[in-house]
């Protein structure tokens, strides 16, 4: 069997001011196509340096990593940009909107680096932007938005692209309770609908009782699994 990721006995050190420090320690990790996953700990667990590291956002040239069965530390740039323009869809904590842009221009953006032509593109931000609930906001730029309604936009930009999995970074921690968890419902709901792969780190409570897996992290270590 074909996993979506693999993690095989992962290691992972970076160095701060002179002094290297290990990040992530003999990790090992399957996630399965159509799997909602949240990464837990608190902070400076490992949770997103593994995050980064399955989203290629963290270079590493072990091969301790595989995606749809293939080693990732072994991939040329033009496979992992490929994979991170395609596969990927990602999700952060600041929303990383283009100011500038319409929440419209924002979802377009990728589709547009994609080379979607632009009858589909119009298709795509439609209907993203209807599963989010934020039809009526298309033409808003982020400084009219709430933080919640940004989070929205932000998550209609990764499901845009129709990703294999969506990869988000603490997506709640911006946001107050309410809005938080009707983002929460909103990423998980788009599992349901489309089979969209999850992968999430957060160490918000509401977050966690949301999900169906829990693998927590401890000083760059899982220490269990929940199911």
């Amino acid at each position: 069997m074909t996993f979506l990721y693999e993690v095989k006995n992962l290691d992972f050190n970076y160095q701060l001011e002179g002094i290297q420090f290990q990040a992530l320690k003999k990790v090992n990790l399957k996630v399965s196509a159509g799997d909602v996953m949240t990464f837990a700990g608190p902070s400076g667990s490992g949770k997103s340096t593994l995050l980064n590291l399955m989203g290629l956002m963290e270079e590493t040239s072990n091969d301790m990593i595989f995606y749809n069965g293939n080693c990732m530390g072994s991939m040329g740039n033009e496979d992992k940009n490929n994979i991170r323009r395609f596969d990927i869809g990602f999700i952060f904590q600041s929303f990383h909107l283009f100011p500038v842009l319409t929440a419209y221009e924002n979802i377009e953006f990728f589709l547009i680096r994609q080379g979607v032509d632009e009858k589909k593109r119009k298709e795509l931000i439609q209907e993203s932007m209807e599963v989010l609930g934020i039809s009526d906001l298309q033409n808003k730029r982020p400084t009219q938005l709430s933080g919640g309604q940004r989070q929205r936009v932000a998550i209609a930009r990764a499901l845009a692209k129709r990703p294999k999995v969506i990869i988000a970074d603490e997506p709640t921690a911006s946001l107050d309770q309410k809005n938080g968890e009707a983002v929460v419902d909103h990423l998980f709901g788009i599992n349901k609908k489309f089979g969209t792969t999850i992968i999430v780190a957060s160490h918000d409570p509401m977050v966690l009782r949301h999900s169906p897996k829990i693998i927590n992290l401890i000083d760059g270590e899982i220490q269990k699994e929940s199911l």
